[in-house]
C-alpha cells in the first residue's frame, strides 16, 4: 500500500519541485521510503509502504527490464507469485528463444511492470487484487492509469483538456499553481443527497476519480477512457439455485480469496466486528494461518451501540490475539477536526471515527488488516435491501403518496418512514432509498435548503464540469434498471446500487482513508472479483431466505462458529452521533449552523437550516444526519475550499 502522484503535460505546465511537494502530502500512506521520475513531460511521485518484498529491489518508481516503462503503483496483486511463474517460464524480451526472463525482484511491482511490456493496458485483466497505477512509456511518451475492478484503491485525475494530474488523495491538488480549484455544484447536491461524493466526479469541476474497472491512455492525440472490467456485463441469464453446491462454491472462493490475501513479509490482522461479515473471514484467516492471528475491535461506552463483547467472543471461540478499545466521546472528539482534513472532500459516513481509532489501535500490532466490506451489498444484507422488496409490492408502490402524507403526523420514527415512502418517481427509486434509509436529505427536500444563488449555480453549471463523468449527475436516474440478459428482482437492483456507489465511495474510501492516515494497509476479502461474479449470478432466494438476509453467507459461517452467536438484530459500526448532537458535539451545530456561519459560506438558506436544527432539537431525533451532513460541509467550505 503507498501514495502515488503525478502529472502529464507537453507545455511544461508542472515542475518537479511540485511533485516533490505532491508526494511529500502523502507521506502517512507510505512513510518507508520515496522516489520520484520526471522527464519534462511526465512526472511520477511515490511514497512507499512496505509489505511485500521489503528491500530496497521493491522501491518505486521502477523501470521495465527493458527500460522503455515506468511504474508507480498502490495496492496489492495477490496472485503476483503465479503471474511472475509464467513470466520467467517464457522466453526473455530480447527475442532469444534460447534465454529465460528473471524478475529483479520479490515484488508484485515488477510483476505488474513486466505484464504490461509483453502484453500492453490488456495485462490489467490478468491481475487479483486491488491496485491504482501508472505506467509511463518514455518511448512513446504515453501515460496509462489503472485502477482495479472494485475501486477498493483511490485515483483522482484533473484534466482541462491540455494537461493531467493525478494523485491517491485530492489534498495534493492544493499544491499546484497551474489548476484552480472551484465548486462542483451538482457534486454539493449529491454529497447532501448520499453522504459522499459519487463517482466519477468529486467536489471540484475537473477533478474525477477515474472509474472502478477502467484505464486511461493519455498522449499527444488526447485522452480516452477504456473499461477493462464491468458489473453489468457480469451478470448472466442462468442462476445457481442449489444450496448445497452453492454453499460448497462460496466457501472455497472465500477460503481462496483469504489465503491470498494473508500473503504478506509484514505482520498481519484481522478487523472484528462481532457481525457476520468479520467473524467469517477471522476464522478462515485462522484456518489458513501457522501463526496466531490478531484481532482488533472497537467498543463504546454506550450500550445500544456496542458490539465488542460478540467480537470478544468469536475470538475467544477461535483463539485469536484480540485486542480490544472501548471509546468515549472525548476520544471521539479529538478525530471529528480532522474528517475533512484526512477525506479531502465532504465526507459525511460518522462511522469514519471508529474506523480512524481501530486503525491506530491496530498499526501498533500489525501493518496489515483484513476487513469484511463488501458481505453486505453481495447477500442481501442491508435494511435498504428490505425495503426494496417492501417497494417491489405494487399495493404499496399505489397507496405510498396517501400513507407518506398520514405519517408525517407521527413521531420521529413514522415520519422517517413517511419520508422514505415520498419519493418523485420510479426513475431515483433506489438512490431515494439508500438516501432515507442512511437518514440523508431526500432529492426533494434539496432545493429549498439551498441558498437562491446555489440554487441559481446548481442548475446552471455548464456540461463541461460534467464532461469526463458517464452517467452523471447519479441524481437524474438509477443504474440497471433494465438488462437483456435476466431481470432483476427490486433487492438485487438495490444490492447493485450499494456496489456501484455506497460501497465504493463511501464504505471503501472511509476505510482506506482511515486507515492510510496510521499507515497501514486494509485488504477486503469478500471483494475478489471472482466472490464478486459468483454472488451476482446467485439466486436471490439463497441470499434472502425464510425473512434472513445473507442466508447462504451463514451458512457457510456456521462451519466455523456455532450459530448462537449470531442470533440477534444487524448492530452496524456506528457511533451514537444524534445522542452526541445534542450533548457533547452540540458546539458542533451551535457553531457551524448559526446564521453568521451560514452566511459566510453562502450555499444554505439559513431559515430553512435553523428550522431543521429547531426540530432535531425538539424530537426529530432522525434529522441527525442531514443536521451532520451540513456541519462538515460547513466545515470543508470554511477550511479547506481553495477560491
Amino acid at each position: 500500500m503507498c501514495g502515488i502522484t503525478g502529472f502529464y503535460s507537453s507545455t511544461e505546465a508542472f515542475s518537479e519541485e511540485q511533485l516533490r511537494m505532491m508526494t511529500d502530502v502523502l507521506k502517512h500512506r507510505g512513510p518507508d521510503a520515496e522516489g520520484f521520475f520526471y522527464d519534462g513531460i511526465c512526472g511520477l511521485g511515490h511514497r512507499r509502504l512496505s509489505i511485500i518484498d521489503l528491500s530496497v529491489r521493491g522501491n518505486q518508481p521502477m523501470s521495465s527490464a527493458n527500460d522503455r516503462y515506468v511504474i508507480i503503483y498502490n495496492g496489492e496483486v495477490y496472485n503476483y507469485a503465479e503471474l511472475g511463474v509464467g513470466l520467467t517460464e517464457s522466453s526473455s524480451f530480447s527475442g532469444a528463444s534460447d534465454t529465460k526472463f528473471h524478475l529483479k525482484s520479490a515484488s508484485d511491482t515488477e510483476v505488474i511492470l513486466e505484464l504490461f511490456s509483453r502484453y500492453g493496458a490488456e495485462s490489467v485483466s490478468r491481475l487479483n487484487g486491488m491496485f491504482a497505477y501508472a505506467i509511463y512509456d518514455k518511448q512513446e511518451k504515453e501515460l496509462h492509469l489503472f485502477r482495479d475492478r472494485q475501486g477498493i484503491k483511490p485515483l483522482y485525475y484533473y484534466w482541462d483538456g491540455n494537461k493531467l494530474a493525478f494523485t491517491s488523495e485530492l489534498r495534493s491538488f492544493r499544491l499546484l499553481k497551474k489548476i484552480k480549484l472551484q465548486i462542483n455544484p451538482k457534486a454539493v447536491f449529491d454529497f447532501l443527497h448520499f453522504g459522499f461524493v459519487p463517482a466519477p466526479a468529486s467536489i471540484y469541476q475537473n477533478v474525477f476519480k477515474l472509474p472502478a474497472g477502467s484505464y486511461l491512455k493519455l498522449n499527444s492525440k488526447g485522452l480516452t477512457i477504456e473499461r477493462y472490467w464491468k458489473l453489468e456485463d457480469k451478470i448472466q441469464e442462468q442462476i445457481t439455485t442449489n444450496e448445497d453446491q452453492a454453499i460448497v462454491k462460496l466457501s472455497d472462493l472465500l477460503t481462496s480469496s483469504v489465503q491470498y490475501q494473508l500473503r504478506s513479509d509484514v505482520p498481519f490482522g484481522v478487523f472484528l466486528s462481532g457481525g457476520v461479515d468479520s467473524s467469517l473471514i477471522t476464522a478462515l484467516a485462522t484456518m489458513a494461518s501457522s501463526s496466531r492471528i490478531n484481532t482488533f475491535s472497537i467498543g463504546f461506552e454506550e450500550i445500544s451501540h456496542n458490539e465488542s463483547i460478540y467480537a470478544k467472543e468469536v475470538a475467544t471461540y477461535l483463539g485469536t490475539s484480540h485486542h480490544e478499545f472501548i471509546i468515549s466521546f472525548k476520544d471521539a472528539i479529538e478525530l471529528v477536526d480532522s474528517i475533512t482534513h484526512t477525506y479531502g472532500e465532504p465526507f459525511a459516513d460518522s462511522s469514519s471515527i471508529p474506523t480512524m481509532l481501530v486503525s491506530r489501535l491496530a498499526r501498533k500490532h500489525v501493518t496489515v488488516c483484513l476487513s469484511g466490506e463488501g458481505g453486505d451489498e453481495l447477500f442481501f444484507g442491508y435494511g435498504a435491501h428490505q425495503w426494496a422488496r417492501r417497494f417491489s409490492n405494487p399495493l404499496l408502490m399505489l397507496s405510498r403518496k396517501p400513507l407518506s402524507s398520514l405519517l408525517s403526523f407521527g413521531d420521529s420514527r413514522l415520519k422517517r418512514i413517511g419520508s422514505l415512502l415520498n419519493y418523485k418517481n420510479s426513475e431515483n427509486l433506489f438512490h431515494h432509498i439508500f438516501s432515507q434509509e442512511q437518514y440523508f436529505f431526500a432529492s426533494i427536500e434539496l432545493a429549498p435548503l439551498l441558498s437562491p444563488d446555489w440554487q441559481k449555480e446548481l442548475f446552471n453549471t455548464p456540461s463541461s464540469a460534467v464532461s469526463a463523468g458517464a452517467n452523471w449527475p447519479l441524481t437524474t436516474s438509477d443504474p440497471m434498471k433494465k438488462l437483456d440478459k435476466r431481470n432483476l428482482t427490486f433487492m438485487e437492483q438495490q444490492a447493485i446500487f450499494d456496489l456501484q456507489y455506497y460501497l465504493q465511495d463511501d464504505l471503501l474510501t472511509k476505510v482506506d482513508r482511515a486507515s492510510m492516515r496510521f499507515s497501514l494497509e486494509t485488504r477486503v476479502p469478500y471483494l475478489d472479483h471472482r466472490i464478486v461474479e459468483f454472488a451476482l449470478n446467485l439466486s436471490p432466494g439463497l441470499k434472502y431466505k425464510r425473512g434472513e438476509p445473507k442466508y447462504l453467507l451463514k451458512q457457510v459461517l456456521y462451519q466455523y462458529l456455532p450459530q448462537r452467536i449470531f442470533d440477534r438484530p444487524k448492530q452496524g459500526f456506528a457511533i451514537p452521533l444524534a445522542k452526541w448532537l445534542k450533548n457533547e458535539l452540540r458546539y458542533l451545530p451551535d457553531e457551524l449552523l448559526s446564521e453568521t456561519a451560514i452566511n459566510t459560506t453562502g450555499i444554505f438558506n439559513y431559515i430553512q437550516v435553523s428550522d431543521m436544527v429547531k426540530r432535531f432539537f425538539n424530537g426529530e431525533s432522525y434529522l441527525f444526519n442531514r443536521i451532520w451532513s451540513i456541519i462538515l460541509l460547513q466545515k470543508w467550505l470554511m477550511n479547506y475550499h481553495q477560491d
